[in-house]
């Protein structure tokens, strides 16, 4: 008796032995049509394994590429498409380059940097001035969310000045943040909705 811990280490496991074994047999047909009769029939098996799967777009690609590669690509067929190669089979992705940006203030984000940014780059007008109380109100509801307590608007001023290296400059007179209670309340609100969220889901799963 051959036990699966002495046989040869299967490419796909989730096809099983059987199949593999059909695969190894199909390279061996020496007559080509009947090879990729043979060929043909596996694939078809193969996909009423998975019928869950037919709606999947480029299933029969897929289906294919798999048979090539547990044929260790030498099953000698003339194949419907063009399959994975070898050399491709266990190529890494190119590495994601990591930003390494250094952010002045960790509370308010990255991409509330990015955001001052481009605002400093806007003309002089309507849509800046819009886009420059969004900024400052978002600054303020992001520095509650980690720091729970008031905050003086003359400190979101402060930063937004400093963050725009001094293009940015507001005063309490002019603008007119949300209060710091009104967030507070907000975000307490929000947080007792998920908890309650989660222990409704919690009663339905038991």
């Amino acid at each position: 008796m051959n036990y699966n811990t002495e046989l040869n280490r299967l490419a796909l496991p989730e096809y099983g032995r059987n199949i593999q074994n059909m695969i190894d047999y199909c390279i061996t047909i020496s007559d080509k049509e009947e090879r990729q009769r043979c060929a043909n029939t596996i694939i078809n098996i193969m996909g009423n394994m998975f019928p869950h799967l037919r709606d999947v777009n480029d299933f029969k690609h897929i289906l294919w590429d798999h048979l090539a590669i547990m044929a260790d690509f030498k099953l000698d067929i003339d194949y419907p498409y063009e399959i994975i190669k070898k050399e491709n089979l266990y190529s890494k992705p190119p590495r994601i380059p990591y930003n390494n940006a250094r952010i002045r203030y960790k509370h308010y984000g990255r991409t509330l940097e990015l955001m001052i940014k481009k605002a400093n780059e806007l003309e002089t007008g309507g849509e800046k001035d819009q886009l420059i109380k969004l900024l400052a109100n978002q600054m303020k509801r992001s520095f509650l969310t980690w720091n729970k307590e008031s905050v003086d608007d003359r400190k979101i001023f402060k930063d937004l000045d400093e963050l725009s290296q001094g293009k940015i400059v507001l005063n309490e007179e002019e603008y007119k943040l949300t209060e710091s209670r009104d967030i507070l309340a907000k975000n307490n609100n929000n947080n007792n909705n998920n908890n309650n969220g989660k222990k409704n889901h919690s009663r339905k799963n038991r």
